[in-house]
């Protein structure tokens, strides 16, 4: 047994330690969500468990991440949602940034949305636009796949060629033309941070066709795709990127923004939740 492995179904079994004996312990849908995002998981009714007292998950220091593994049920659908996440640019490694998602995915969850506050590379973009991530661009030379394989959680080399489920994809676009909610599409480009691009970075990134530029999400896709899980993904777009903002990029904007969608994004959630989770 990998070194990853026995750590996560340390992890998983402390977590369901907490979650049996209640309707909860068998998740049908996990959520990742993002800066200024969490606000979904405070209307969970189930168990919040920090992660400060789940083991070998790090904790996120950045404002924002509650951190948190929250239970519920949506209209009669169990899920898991991680309130916050942590990041590569804090000094953790890849495969204990993907812990989180690793473990939802092992307490049941099939299918997995993630979230996430991205800054904006199209100028046809505005703050506080919604975007549903189609594909993805990783600039990092990174993956939480590096190293020995355990051939017990997937497979050497994963296919990634629809790493977005179209069909979880299509039912977030239903969900939002049914709310008269504006969902933007676009490919979401992965850099480690924690410094905001430059413009000619950004220049760049417009080339390449990315729409969206953030400094999470892709790891966890990574590796719930090599775990068989089915993956979606929703970026806020929280702020224009350099060299198109005419204002200085500042984390708390970022917060702001994404707060300022809070009521938009829960309904969105409730709706595709229902959809995907029947």
């Amino acid at each position: 047994m990998s070194d990853v492995r026995k750590r996560l179904d340390e992890t998983v079994q402390a977590v369901q330690a907490r979650v049996q004996g209640t309707p909860y312990a068998r998740p049908r849908v996990g959520l990742v969500l993002g800066s200024g995002l969490g606000a979904f998981a405070d209307g969970l009714d189930g168990p919040k468990i920090p992660y400060a007292e789940i083991p070998h998950m790090p904790v996120s220091k950045v404002v924002g991440h509650a951190g948190k593994l929250c239970f519920g049920a949506v209209r009669g659908v169990p899920v898991v949602c991680m309130q916050g996440r942590v990041h590569f640019y804090e000094g953790h490694p890849l495969d204990a940034v993907v812990l989180g998602a690793r473990t939802m995915a092992r307490l049941g969850a099939s299918i997995v949305l993630l979230t996430n506050a991205a800054g904006g590379c199209d100028p046809a973009f505005a703050a506080g636009d919604l975007m549903l991530v189609t594909d993805h661009i990783n600039l990092t030379a990174r993956s939480p796949l590096i190293g020995e394989n355990d051939d017990e959680l997937g497979p050497r080399f994963p296919d990634m060629s629809a790493a977005y489920d179209p069909e979880l994809g299509a039912a977030l676009k239903d969900a939002a033309r049914a709310l008269s909610l504006e969902l933007r599409e676009g490919v979401y480009a992965w850099l480690t941070g924690p410094s905001y691009e430059t413009p000619a970075e950004i220049r760049m990134l417009r080339a390449l066709g990315a729409s969206a530029v953030g400094m999470s999400t892709v790891p966890e896709v990574i590796a719930l795709r090599h775990m068989g899980v089915r993956t979606g993904a929703l970026s806020c777009i929280t702020n224009l990127a350099a060299g198109i903002s005419k204002t200085p990029l500042d984390h708390k904007e970022v917060e702001e923004t994404a707060r300022s969608r809070r009521a938009d994004l829960l309904r969105l959630l409730e709706a595709w939740i229902v959809a995907v989770g029947k």
